[in-house]
C-alpha cells in the first residue's frame, strides 16, 4: 500500500501494477486492473482513490495528435526578459497565445522557455513576430525547430 515520506510517495508492487496499466491504457478497465494486479474490482478503486488523494495521479486525459490536425511545426523559444519583474505581466500574455502548450521559468540564459505547435515555418514566423516578440518586456527570443520526437514517457515507477 501507498507510503508518504518526507513528501516523497512510496507506492508498492500492486499500485505499480495498477499505474503502469494506466500510463500504457487511461481506458483500462478496473477489473482488467484487479486481473493482472491479482486483487479485486473494489480494492483497485480503493486504491485508485488513495493514489488521486495523494496528488501521485493528476486526473487522466486524451492526448490529441496535433499533426492530424496540421499543426506539423514544434517549436522551443526560449524568451529574453529585458529584467526579472516582467516575467509575470510576460506569462499572461503568452498564455493568450494558444499555440503555445507549455511555459517554463527556467534557469541560464532565458527567462522562460515555452512549447509552441505550429502549422508550418510560416506560422511559427507569423507568432514570433506579431504575437510573441511583440509582448512587453521580451528583449528577443531564440528558437529551435524539433524535427523529430526521439523519446516521450512518463516518469518510470
Amino acid at each position: 500500500m501507498m507510503k508518504v515520506t518526507n513528501q516523497e510517495i512510496q507506492v508498492d508492487g500492486i499500485d505499480k501494477v495498477i499505474l503502469n496499466g494506466l500510463i500504457k491504457n487511461a481506458r483500462v478497465s478496473i477489473s482488467e486492473l484487479a486481473q493482472r494486479a491479482g486483487i479485486s474490482g473494489a480494492a483497485v478503486h480503493q486504491r485508485l482513490k488513495k493514489l488521486e488523494n495523494s496528488s501521485l495521479i493528476s486526473g487522466s486525459q486524451i492526448n490529441i495528435n496535433p499533426k492530424a490536425l496540421g499543426y506539423t511545426t514544434l517549436a522551443f523559444i526560449g524568451v529574453f526578459l529585458d529584467k526579472a519583474a516582467s516575467n509575470p505581466q510576460a506569462v499572461e500574455q503568452l498564455k493568450k497565445i494558444p499555440e503555445i502548450t507549455e511555459c517554463h521559468y527556467t534557469t541560464g540564459n532565458w527567462s522562460v522557455f515555452i512549447k509552441i505547435l505550429c502549422k508550418d515555418n510560416e506560422h511559427l514566423m507569423h507568432l514570433l513576430n506579431t504575437k510573441i516578440q511583440t509582448i512587453s518586456g521580451v528583449s528577443r527570443t531564440e528558437t529551435f525547430i524539433s524535427l523529430n520526437q526521439q523519446i516521450k514517457r512518463q516518469i518510470a515507477l
